[in-house]
This record gives C-alpha cells, sequence and structure tokens, in this order.
C-alpha cells in the first residue's frame, strides 16, 4: 500500500500545482521549479511555498519531502535547495535587502532533507547514490527502481551528480549566511568536503572500481554492478551524462575573506588530499576577477561533454537540447538484464514504452526544468572562465562560441518554441491550423509538459504551465525595462 508511512500528513494550504487539468496534485521537485517564474512577479508566494513543503505536516520525521500524492515516499531530483537560493537571489535584487530570516528557515529544515538522502540512498555509504529517480522516468533502457538480483545494483551517474550538486547548493546557502552569522562558516566547511567525497567516489565508485566516467566516449554512463564484483557500464547516452553539468558553483574571492576557518580548511585540503583536488575543476586557482570555481568537471571533461551536446546529431535540436542522443534512432541502444532483452530507440514524442504508465517520455524529447538548468551552469562555466573558454558550437561546424554565447542560443531555441515563426506559427502547436491561425486561439499559449525533440511540438499534459513557465525566466533579458 502507498502513503501509509504519511500519517502525519496534514494538507489543507495553497499550493502551486503542475497541471489543474491533468496532474492536479503537488509534486515537489516540479513546485520548485515553479517557484523561480513565480518569484519574477510574487516572491512573497514563492518563498511561502517553498517554505511549506519543509514543514512538519508535510516533511516526514525523518527528513523527506513528500513526492507527490500518488506515491509520497518516491523520490524525485533533490532541486530545492536550489530553488531556495535561486528565489531568495530573485528577491535581495528586486527588493535590495536579503530575506535572511526565510533563508536560515529553510537551510535548517533542509539538513534535515540532506540527512535523509545520505542515509537513505547511498546504498553502500560511499557517496554514490542511486535507486530510481522517478522524475526522469523512462530515461533508463529498464526501470532504474527494479530491485536487481544476485546482488546487483545500479550506480546512477546522474543520482550521484544531483546529490553533488545538492551538497554545492547547501554550501553556497551556507556562505551566503556565514557572511552575516559565523556559526554558519562550519556547515559551509562540512558541504564542501562532502561535494568533494562525492566527485572521488564518481571517479571510483568508492572502492576503486570503475568509475561513472568513460574516457573513451568521454561521457558519464550509470554502471551496474554485478554480484561478483564486477561492474559493466552502459553506454547509453542520455541527458543522464549531461546532469554533471549541474554540480558547479562559482565563488567570489570576497566571500571567502570573510571565512577564514573556511579558507584556512580548503587549504588543508590541498595540501593534505591531493587526490580529492585533483579530481575537481580550478576551485584552488582563481579564475577571472578573482574567483574560484567548483565543478565535478575539469575543463577537458567539460569540453568533450559540451562536444556531445552541442552536436544536432546527438542532443543539439533547433528547439534545444534532447533528453536522449538522436543516434539512437537507427542505431538503437540494446541491453539485457535478467534474461530480457531492452531495446532504447530515439522517440521524439509521445512514449514508445509502457515503463511508469506511458504517458511521459524521457527518451528524447526536451524538457524545461533540464535546459532551464544547462542554460544556467553555462552561464556560470562562463562566469569563471570568460572568453578563456570556447568550444564548437555547433559540433563540426568549425566556429568557435564562449559558453555565455552558447547558453545564450540554447536559451533562444527554447524561447522560439512559443514565439511566432515567418509563417506567423507558433511550433508548440505543431500543424494545428486553428491554435496557428484563428484569430480567436492564435495567441492563447499552452505550456506543454515537454515538446518534440525535431519540431519542437508540445507533447504530453497541455496545460502543465508550472515548470514549462520557465521559460518566462529565459524571456525576462529581452523585455526593454
Amino acid at each position: 500500500m502507498r502513503n501509509t508511512e504519511w500519517n502525519h500528513l496534514h494538507n489543507k494550504d495553497i499550493i502551486s500545482m503542475p497541471d489543474k487539468w491533468e496532474y492536479p496534485w503537488y509534486a515537489t521537485w516540479d513546485l520548485a521549479f515553479h517557484c523561480v517564474p513565480y518569484a519574477l512577479i510574487d516572491a512573497e508566494f514563492a518563498k511561502g511555498q517553498l517554505l511549506l513543503l519543509t514543514k512538519e505536516w508535510y516533511m516526514h520525521p525523518n527528513g523527506q519531502l513528500p513526492a507527490y500524492e500518488w506515491n509520497l515516499s518516491d523520490v524525485n531530483p533533490p532541486v530545492h535547495a536550489w530553488s531556495c537560493f535561486r528565489v531568495f537571489k530573485i528577491d535581495e535584487k528586486q527588493n535590495g535587502k536579503p530575506d535572511l530570516l526565510f533563508l536560515e528557515k529553510v537551510f535548517q529544515k533542509l539538513l534535515l532533507n540532506f540527512t535523509w538522502w545520505v542515509n537513505r540512498k547511498d546504498k553502500n555509504g560511499k557517496n554514490i547514490f542511486g535507486g530510481g529517480f522517478l522524475g526522469l522516468d523512462n530515461i533508463g533502457a529498464f526501470d532504474r527502481n527494479m530491485v536487481l538480483k544476485d546482488g546487483q545494483h545500479l550506480e546512477q551517474a546522474d543520482g550521484t551528480s544531483w546529490m553533488a550538486m545538492y551538497a554545492l547548493n547547501m554550501m553556497r546557502i551556507a556562505m551566503e549566511l556565514a557572511q552575516y552569522y559565523k556559526v554558519y562558516e562550519d556547515m559551509a566547511i562540512k558541504f564542501f568536503e562532502h561535494y568533494l567525497y562525492i566527485a572521488e567516489a564518481m571517479e571510483n565508485l568508492g572502492d576503486g572500481t570503475k568509475g561513472l566516467w568513460n574516457e573513451e566516449d568521454g561521457f558519464f554512463y550509470d554502471v551496474l554492478q554485478l554480484g561478483n564484483g564486477e561492474s559493466v557500464s552502459l553506454k547509453l547516452r542520455s541527458i543522464v551524462g549531461l546532469i554533471p553539468l549541474f554540480a558547479v558553483e562559482v565563488i567570489e574571492h570576497k566571500l571567502l575573506e570573510n571565512m577564514p576557518n573556511f579558507r584556512e580548511r580548503m587549504d588543508w585540503v590541498l595540501k593534505n588530499k591531493p587526490e580529492l583536488t585533483k579530481l575537481v575543476s580550478h576551485w584552488d586557482e582563481e579564475g577571472q576577477g578573482r574567483k574560484h570555481l567548483m565543478s565535478i568537471l575539469r575543463k577537458n571533461r567539460l569540453t568533450k561533454v559540451l562536444d556531445r551536446m552541442l552536436d544536432e546529431k546527438e542532443f543539439l535540436s533547433t528547439y534545444g537540447i534532447r533528453a536522449m542522443s538522436k543516434v539512437y534512432e537507427e542505431k538503437p541502444f540494446v541491453f539485457s538484464v535478467h534474461g530480457t532483452e531492452n531495446v532504447v530507440y530515439y522517440t521524439p514524442a509521445e512514449s514508445d514504452s509502457r515503463m511508469f504508465g506511458g504517458n511521459s517520455n524521457w527518451r528524447g524529447p526536451i524538457w524545461f526544468p533540464i535546459n532551464f538548468l544547462i542554460v544556467e551552469s553555462l552561464q556560470r562555466f562562463h562566469y569563471y572562465y570568460g572568453s578563456s573558454l570556447k568550444v564548437e558550437f555547433p559540433t563540426g561546424s568549425g566556429e568557435k562560441k564562449d559558453l555565455d554565447e552558447v547558453a545564450q542560443n540554447i536559451s533562444n531555441r527554447l524561447c522560439s518554441i512559443f514565439l511566432k515563426d515567418d509563417q506567423g506559427q507558433r511550433p508548440f502547436n505543431g500543424c494545428n491550423t486553428k491554435f496557428n491561425h484563428d484569430e480567436h486561439f492564435k495567441d492563447y499559449i499552452m505550456f506543454f509538459e515537454y515538446f518534440h525533440g525535431d519540431n519542437g511540438r508540445g507533447v504530453g499534459a497541455s496545460h502543465q504551465t508550472g515548470w514549462t513557465a520557465t521559460v518566462a525566466k529565459l524571456l525576462k533579458p529581452r523585455l526593454s525595462v
């Protein structure tokens, strides 16, 4: 039976819904994305929503946030801390002062949630995370929540990367609070070190065996650990291998100047833990404008991942970044587990699988939450590297662009889904003549759940205004003030 462990739950609040028609129930990771565009128009409401799900009548006593009403115990990517800090910064910029009380309140509750993650999802206590993320439904070759036989288990590149991102988000919040209250400096150190240990685990799965990075392909893959101690890399190129991009933070030197204990600990780690420092990118070296970079991806790995992501034959679509490489359109990925052969095709629109009900698809379409984080991550990398790092865009074109230009181009592609083209049509409407040209419908904008990987047509729930509304944040810089 579902939800039997949630007897404490008492929900009688106004909550932002993913979709009032097809999904009229709250979902925590959806709501985290909702709150970013909400903050542009009502930051108080956005902050209230983020705090609400950490209240004792929502959060489980063990620290877990409720996933969604259908199954409160499921797990989705831990993006609550990311959203809280983004909303905090948007609010600070709009109102001219930081809401430290909001940030303190949510940080205290997220400490419980982070601890729950470490205790529940880190299977062997080695900072490698697995067990399935239902937020990415059918992204794998098989159901990643499946209980495997003979001691086999799946080490997930995205699960571990989400937790590295979570650790950096918590570190950054603690650093912000430490500018006002020194007691938070120790917490910043704690999350800094936890991030380093996760980065180390990704390299060798915590026990010296094969890591999640494949040097030959220049990509991150899930790894299936077999019962006999051997491991198999599942070489399926999907956004699973792009999510390590999200574990990035750029720290301005002025923040460190007010944190002598943090700097002292950094120096100690540099001197005494060289095996850790070599695994993450340039956090000990100042970039443009005296900035420090913390990233799972060193420059050579970053450029290799981007070489795949920015290839029009793989991930780069006219309308954003696909959830799976287009190479599997003609040559599907095949993998056998428990005697069953699993075949994965690039599927740009509706799902061809009944996995998770068959009503969502992560095997090719364009999803706004992932694309939004890709754009933000590229902007962060540029904030550190500046014009010193340029990549071929698109891959194979011979044209070099810095990462801010790449981020802006991807943002433009995403926005173009909703903007009229030369024929006066909006790509999300597909070939629907009424919605494209009828005077009563042509400006009726629908925020679909996800979008066709090749032509931008809206797919899935047609009123998933929630996380697809992050397009508002992408469009905002275009507005003249």
